[in-house]
């Protein structure tokens, strides 16, 4: 009897976790999973701005328009901010008649570093040992798998490497024998710089008033019917019709991130709708919010932007941008298919999958960091 009784206890057991794992696929087919997976990112993913990363936005004149490009945490990129700085305080001091000598002394210096990296560049080609005319960047070729701690070690003037470069490209700024021809020429580029430091003067408006530029978010390639030609899948292709309407209510420069960028602009160059910002270099979602993030930097910094993706991606990448100092407001594109009203489908199945993904990678970025996240183009 004794016997008997174990094992129509160990009966009612798996049939009982057979009705729950029934009762489970039935609810993962059903519409109201991916909505229940879905809402509790969105209320437990943290999208607050990380403050450090975002003072590289803190300029706030983005523009789509060609313009000086300088990675940040360059040498360049450095000496460039050495050499604003310094012109402010010339500026403010009143001393107008030293703003033409710093720049041909900034013009200089950029010679000078210009050279150190091609002599870098032909050593290692040749495997010669490296004589730097300045010092080098260390801090540049940290790497760094936190999203914010990345951007922190590239944009953190205040740390000692960053530091030591900046006094010494400011002692160069202020000391450097320029000929005296030299000197009096001026360059053009001279006022866009006086009105660049300006502007920086000037009170912005609360990053949260407005966004600076649309960022879409590429979902993925496929094959044209033909069999040959590449386009984008039909993830893309949703984001890029919401693209439209959004386009239509805000005109803003347009950011394309993802390999898929190019094939996203010739799809809304056939609706008369140019994107001219395109970061091609991403292979996942931290590479996405890292690359725009450095793009948006380069052009001028957009502390806010209009972010397009599906509804499933939005928590997991609204909170790896804002990890790079971005704010975004999040405009979400439909799903290839639709979900039921209420009956279990094949459709309900496709979004708790996609839920499901997401929510594991968002799990996995909080506990452990994005993997195979590059931490430059």
């Amino acid at each position: 009897m004794k016997q008997n009784h174990w094992m129509l206890r160990l009966v009612q057991i798996a049939a009982l976790l057979f009705v729950l794992f029934a009762a489970f696929m039935i609810f993962i087919y059903s519409p109201f999973y991916s909505t229940l997976v879905v809402k509790t990112l969105n209320t437990l993913v943290p999208v607050e701005v990380n403050q450090v990363a975002a003072k590289s936005q803190q300029m706030a004149a983005f523009s789509d328009q060609d313009s000086l490009d300088l990675e940040p945490g360059s040498d360049l990129w450095i000496a460039r901010q050495a050499y604003l700085k310094l012109m402010e305080q010339e500026i403010q001091s009143e001393n107008s008649q030293n703003l033409t000598l710093i720049q041909a002394r900034y013009k200089a210096l950029q010679a000078l570093i210009l050279e150190e990296q091609t002599q870098k560049k032909l050593a290692s080609e040749q495997e010669l040992p490296q004589v730097p005319l300045l010092v080098s960047n260390a801090a540049s070729e940290a790497i760094v798998e936190d999203p914010s701690e990345s951007v922190k070690a590239l944009l953190n003037l205040d740390s000692h490497e960053n530091q030591a470069l900046m006094e010494q490209y400011l002692a160069f700024l202020s000391t450097h024998k320029i000929a005296e021809t030299e000197s009096e020429l001026v360059d053009e580029e001279i006022f866009k710089d006086i009105a660049l430091i300006q502007q920086q003067n000037i009170p912005k408006i609360p990053a949260s008033s407005k966004p600076y530029a649309i960022v879409v978010l590429g979902g993925g390639l496929t094959l044209d019917d033909n069999g040959k030609d590449i386009v984008v899948n039909d993830y893309t292709r949703l984001r890029l019709e919401t693209t439209l309407a959004v386009v239509q209510q805000y005109q803003l420069p347009i950011v394309l991130s993802g390999v898929e960028a190019p094939y996203m602009q010739r799809w809304l160059n056939k609706y008369d709708v140019d994107a001219k910002l395109l970061e091609d270099r991403s292979m996942n979602t931290c590479e996405n919010s890292r690359f725009s993030s450095l793009l948006l930097q380069k052009k001028g910094g957009a502390p806010t932007v209009i972010l397009i993706t599906d509804r499933y991606h939005m928590p997991r990448t609204r909170r790896l941008f804002a990890l790079n100092g971005i704010e975004t407001i999040p405009v979400e594109a439909p799903m290839p298919t639709q979900l039921t009203a209420w009956r279990p489908s094949e459709q309900n199945y496709d979004h708790s999958r996609r839920a499901n993904y997401e929510m594991l990678a968002t799990i996995r970025d909080v506990l452990i960091g994005s993997s195979a996240c590059r931490e430059v183009p």
